[in-house]
């Protein structure tokens, strides 16, 4: 049985999950969540990340000093957890962390790159635990988009000899899992869907001058009337059309697109709720959409992950969309439903890979990542035991 953390800090950017599981050898891997807790990001480095995220902002000496700040919070979010479950680090046998993503780009096929910030030295050093990260550059490098990641765990914890499920994140950037009942890893399909809550957030941030950072409880949403001009604008976005498998990120769904639709919003003379009501059903229709054009297969179930599925209006209208969309009309349920937990599920994902990564296990999915080939992904950087490692 082994202590793996793994660390998250998505394009949401609300802080670095980090969470705390035990893994022992079995089939499928038993996998048990002790504890997870977010470690906030401070106003100031938050927007720090917003400004190198952003392709006229963005310089090389901040981006620089940026990765050594979030892998300093990384370690204390790691530190975190472990105090949270009234354990040592000592007693962690690993770590693994997914950073974040700076910039992404699989689209220019003559400069085909990803960047995930947070350095894993300066985790190993703070901490003293063998860390593996730089998960998706060996997908991208086999031929693949280098997300999502998440669905090789997905089969493992969640795949059913009765459902067809299809496990939707909603982070910053939308994202399923494909997992037919009786299915192998061979069977499992996903791939972004397009916005999840960057846009929301986006849109809330700029209209309430940074007040706000979400919609909490989906409150502006509710009180707004979905404007279907603009909606049918929307979902003609590029990315929204494109075939399957494919990645986003915030170059694409980012404050640069917020910014533009409320302009266009004002064309409609929406109000601001209308505006941010009108943005949550491109969330949804988006995800339900996807479905529609790439998966054309029996389903059964649809959970939701991730932080959009705390936003009840979010949720209802991806309940709506599928009643109206999908043939069966099927469940629609949250990971708590099921008996897990929404906010952790991506940080156990990358816990996970990080100890088959240790195992020399294949750990990606073609289907998911149209990679060429399975490979084992991630960088390892040894901590104080490493050598002990070998023997797993």
């Amino acid at each position: 049985m082994k202590y793996v953390v793994g660390l998250m800090s998505g394009t949401s950017l609300d802080g670095i999950d980090a969470a705390l599981v035990k893994i022992a050898e079995g089939v499928p891997l038993n996998v048990e969540l002790v504890e997870f807790t977010t470690l906030p990001l401070a106003e100031g480095l938050r927007q720090e990340v917003l400004t190198c995220c952003d392709q006229k902002t963005g310089r090389v000496d901040r981006i620089c000093r940026l990765n050594f700040s979030l892998a300093e919070e990384s370690a204390k979010a790691v530190e975190q957890v472990v105090e949270k479950a009234a354990l040592t680090t000592s007693q962690l046998d690993l770590i693994g962390s997914h950073g974040l993503t700076i910039y992404h780009d699989v689209q220019d096929q003559a400069a085909i790159s990803t960047l995930q910030i947070g350095c894993a030295g300066v985790i190993a050093e703070r901490t003293g635990i063998t860390t593996v990260s730089n998960f998706r550059v060996r997908d991208i490098a086999a031929g693949g988009e280098g997300a999502p990641l998440v669905p090789y765990v997905d089969q493992l914890l969640y795949s059913s000899r009765h459902y067809h499920r299809v496990l939707q994140n909603i982070g910053g950037i939308g994202n399923y899992t494909y997992l037919p009942a009786e299915g192998g890893m061979d069977d499992v399909r996903g791939t972004d869907t397009g916005p999840g809550n960057m846009l929301i957030d986006g849109v809330i941030s700029i209209l309430t001058g940074n007040q706000l950072k979400y919609d909490r409880a989906g409150n502006w949403a509710a009180r707004g009337k979905v404007s279907s001009e603009l909606l049918a604008e929307l979902m003609q976005h590029p990315f929204i059309l494109k075939k399957a498998p494919k990645t986003t990120g915030r170059e694409e769904f980012g404050l640069e697109l917020a910014q533009k639709i409320i302009s266009r919003s004002l064309q409609f003379n929406l109000t601001e709720q209308d505006t941010v009501a009108t943005v949550t059903a491109f969330t949804a229709l988006s995800i339900v959409d996807a479905y529609l054009r790439y998966l054309k297969k029996e389903i059964n179930q649809i959970i939701l992950g991730g932080g959009g599925s705390y936003n009840p209006t979010l949720v209802k209208m991806i309940k709506e969309y599928s009643q109206q969309l999908l043939e069966g009309s099927p469940q629609v349920l949250t990971q708590e439903e099921l008996g897990y937990s929404s906010e952790a599920k991506e940080a156990i994902a990358f816990a996970v890979l990080a100890y088959q990564t240790m195992k020399g296990r294949v750990n990606n999915v073609p289907g998911a990542t149209g990679a060429q080939k399975k490979v084992v992904l991630g960088d390892i950087t040894p901590g104080k035991q490493f050598y002990q490692y070998l023997k797993w």
